[in-house]
């Protein structure tokens, strides 16, 4: 019965985060602050379904791609990329294409922005204050993320 309700507390808890983030929010809240978000946690359950000793050079070049996208909105979630090679490195996934795929989806994404310039009110935020508070929702997700992931690892193992 935990291996189902406790995740799910964990996922209620992110959720009332990124309400209170929104109702509280000392900016006018666009809905595209959550995109960083959103993006970031597709990125790691991404490299979280790769298999051991398999190829990870794909998966690496499409979570590239959304981080360096989610980059656009908060320029400060490209330091993900480094727990994401840690874990690669952890589960002996990273080799050198796995890490040259990666760079070549974030030159693809910095190609991509220089080449077609969006024009957004989030686009590269204002102030540091405020790239700390768009952290507020992506933090609280991955972290129930990755509490959720970690409890049913453990409760898997009882």
């Amino acid at each position: 019965m935990l291996y189902h309700l406790l995740p799910i507390v964990f996922w209620l808890s992110a959720a009332g985060g990124v309400v209170l983030w929104v109702l509280f929010a000392p900016f006018d809240f666009h809905p595209s602050a959550l995109l960083p978000a959103a993006l970031s946690l597709l990125a790691v359950w991404i490299i979280s379904r790769i298999k051991r000793h398999t190829s990870s050079e794909e998966e690496c070049f499409q979570v590239a791609l959304l981080l360096g996208i989610a980059a656009y909105w908060m320029p400060s979630v490209l330091f993900l990329i480094i727990p994401i090679w840690g874990y690669l490195i952890y589960m002996n996934l990273l080799g050198w294409r796995s890490f040259f795929a990666t760079l070549i989806g974030l030159a693809v994404v910095a190609v991509w922005a220089a080449v077609i310039p969006l024009v957004t009110p989030f686009a590269f935020p204002r102030s540091i204050a405020y790239n700390l508070w768009v952290w507020v929702p992506t933090g609280s997700i991955l972290v129930a993320w990755l509490a959720s992931k970690i409890a049913r690892h453990i409760l898997q193992l009882r």
